[in-house]
Order: structure tokens, then C-alpha cells, then sequence
């Protein structure tokens, strides 16, 4: 067994990728890494990984190749750019993308990796930092079949349950749909706190009836946006966005109307345009309180506050 085929690539060393990478390398794996931060992988470097100064040198060295990267522009640069994937990676590699990627961009990468003789597989994960952490993701993976099968025992070090839901590109049609209820869910719920505390209700006592009545399913996520931690994000004001304008990408292309996802799509910009880009994506409580011209009293934090994915 050559080298190359003993050691596993993974590119984009991120909130979620960070901890999936440690799990291959907690599962006996020899990793070689790259990021463009390179503080990003000095953790994995201390686990015993090799680093490497391109996208293209990671495949040159490595017959798989895992991504995990924020979004299309930085998955098309990292795979077909002048230093990516495609300039180092030989025919019969294996690149598995699990970023949240769109449709169209699934479908760009699998045809240019298929003419490189290079198999693609799309399995972008849901479940957040925490569980990332833990090894207990849920992995969307869509591709060849035996492809999947081959490389499913790795995926099986990131995730707890580990899907194969069809042709390459199922994976992200599940991802998107997943993050636009997320995303666009927890809204409403600041929004009617708002009202609450606008209308003189104690924060802590609505909560707890909310909870008690048929608002309860939607809850779930009240006690992390309320402690309001917005300062090093495990998600930020920029991923949501972006997955949210992914999801209404696809809506347009299906014909599909989505009247509450723009409404949402436009309270992330907003966001991002006051300056949140870089802060946790609950922020966007902190422009709905602004707009209403009042404070909702924060919670004691409970735990770090989990992303979307």
C-alpha cells in the first residue's frame, strides 16, 4: 500500500471541520491538512497530522480527500482553483465534500472531478460543533453507491448516523432543507419575545408557559439565544445568510415560492449590514430588540450555542 493510500486529506479546519478531522485522527488515521489559517490546524498538528501548503498538495499526497468548507465560492476554489484538489489529485481518488454546497455547485464539482477521473461524494453533515465534537453527527452522504460503502467506515468516526440518500447531490437538497426550517424557525420565536417584553411580560414567565403550551416544539433553542454569547461563534451571521440564500437558489430554480425564508434571508442581512457578519447568527436578536425600542433580560447561559448544521 502506497503512501498515498494510507493517508487521509482534510481541507478546511473550521468550527465543524476542526472536530471531524480530530475524530478521523482519534480513529487511528494519519492525516495530512491544510487551511488557509494556519493557526486553524495547529491542534491537529499537535494529534500527530502532517501539514501541507495547498488544497493541492493535500490530494497530491493523499488518494481521499474530506472538505469542510463555509460555502460554493470557497468549495469551487479549494477544488478547481489553480491550487486545488484538481492540480494535485490523480484518477481513482475520492474527494468527499462535507460542506453545504448548492445544487448547482454539487453538480459543477461532480463534473469536473468525473472528467479527472476523480469520484465525488457529497455528504454534508448536520448536528453542530457539539456534536462534531462527539462523533455523533448525522452525515447526508449521496454519491456512488460503492464509493459510499468503501469510505462509509471513516464517516462512521464523524457521524452517529450515517445516510445514503442517492445520486451525488441528494446530501445538499437535504442539508438546505434541514437549515432553512432551523434558520428561518428560531425567528419567529425572538420575534414574539420581543413582543412579549415589549408588552411588559417577564421574560422567564413567558418562557415557561410557552413551553407548557403548543408553542413548546419551537422552544427548543430559546435558552441559548437568550443568554445572548454572541462573541466566538460556532455559527455566524454570514453562514446563515449564505444558507438561507442557498435554500431560495434552490426555491427559484423549482419554482417554489418561500415568503418566510426571504423575510428571513432579509433580517440576516440586515444583520450582517449593522456589523454582525462575524457574530453568532442569534444576534439577529439584537436588531429586533433595537427595531422595538426594547431590551429582553438575557438567561444565565446554559452551554455554548450550537449552530444550524
Amino acid at each position: 500500500m502506497s503512501s498515498r493510500d494510507q493517508r487521509i486529506g482534510f481541507i478546511g479546519a473550521g468550527n465543524i471541520g476542526n472536530p471531524m478531522a480530530c475524530q478521523l485522527i482519534r480513529g487511528g488515521h494519519q492525516l495530512v491538512v491544510f487551511d488557509l489559517r494556519p493557526e486553524a490546524i495547529e491542534n491537529l498538528l499537535e494529534l500527530g497530522a502532517e501539514p501541507a501548503d495547498s488544497a493541492a498538495e493535500v490530494a497530491s499526497r493523499c488518494a481521499i480527500v474530506f472538505t469542510s468548507l463555509p460555502g460554493p465560492p470557497q468549495i469551487e476554489a479549494a477544488t478547481a482553483g489553480p491550487d486545488g484538489i484538481l492540480a494535485g489529485c490523480s484518477p481513482g481518488d475520492i474527494h468527499i465534500d462535507l460542506s453545504t454546497n448548492s445544487r448547482r455547485g454539487v453538480q459543477r464539482i461532480l463534473e469536473l472531478e468525473t472528467q479527472a477521473g476523480v469520484t465525488h461524494i457529497d455528504a454534508p453533515v448536520t448536528g453542530g460543533v457539539v456534536r462534531a465534537g462527539q462523533g455523533t453527527l448525522t452525515v447526508l452522504g449521496s454519491g456512488d453507491p460503492d464509493t459510499f460503502e468503501q469510505i462509509r467506515p471513516l464517516l462512521d468516526h464523524i457521524g452517529e448516523h450515517v445516510l445514503y440518500l442517492g445520486e451525488a447531490g441528494m446530501g445538499c437538497l437535504y442539508k438546505l432543507v434541514n437549515n432553512v426550517i432551523v434558520l428561518s424557525g428560531h425567528l419567529i420565536v425572538q420575534e414574539a419575545l420581543v413582543v412579549g417584553a415589549k408588552a411588559g411580560l417577564d421574560r422567564q414567565d413567558l418562557v415557561d408557559k410557552l413551553r407548557s403550551g403548543t408553542a413548546r416544539p419551537f422552544m427548543g433553542l430559546a435558552d441559548q439565544f437568550l443568554a445572548k454569547q454572541w462573541e466566538d461563534p460556532t455559527s455566524t451571521t454570514y453562514i446563515a445568510e449564505k444558507d438561507v440564500a442557498l435554500a431560495l437558489e434552490l426555491a427559484r430554480e423549482l419554482q417554489v415560492p418561500m415568503p418566510v425564508a426571504n423575510a428571513a434571508h432579509q433580517t440576516y442581512l440586515a444583520t450582517m449590514a449593522a456589523g454582525f457578519e462575524e457574530l453568532h447568527h442569534y444576534s439577529t436578536l439584537d436588531m429586533m430588540e433595537a427595531a422595538a425600542g426594547v431590551d429582553v433580560p438575557p438567561a444565565a447561559p446554559t452551554r455554548r450555542p450550537p449552530d444550524a448544521s
